[in-house]
């Protein structure tokens, strides 16, 4: 199955502070979650599900996104890319 990755204004914004070499590293993972058959297998559900339903570990980042009400995953809406200490305030 084909994923499509999209990333809301402020996960953009988030990327493009970091320094260039973590937004490829980051930018890189993401692709690789993607061309898995079962990206949530890499992904945790998150318990305080309004900053999003799930996330990926990137290093000492975390990419926090949404899949479909049906639980489709044939897009995944990156909401924010922030450092650990950051993310979860």
């Amino acid at each position: 199955m084909k994923y499509k990755l999209l990333l809301t204004k402020k996960a953009k914004d988030d990327l493009f502070v970091l320094e260039k070499k973590e937004q490829k590293r980051i930018v890189e993972k993401l692709r690789f979650y993607l061309s898995s058959d079962k990206p949530l297998t890499y992904a945790k559900k998150l318990k305080d599900i309004r900053l999003g339903t799930y996330r990926f570990r990137i290093g000492d980042y975390r990419a926090i996104f949404d899949i479909d009400k049906q639980g489709n995953i044939t897009i995944l809406l990156i909401l924010r890319i922030k450092h650990r200490k950051d993310v979860y305030l």
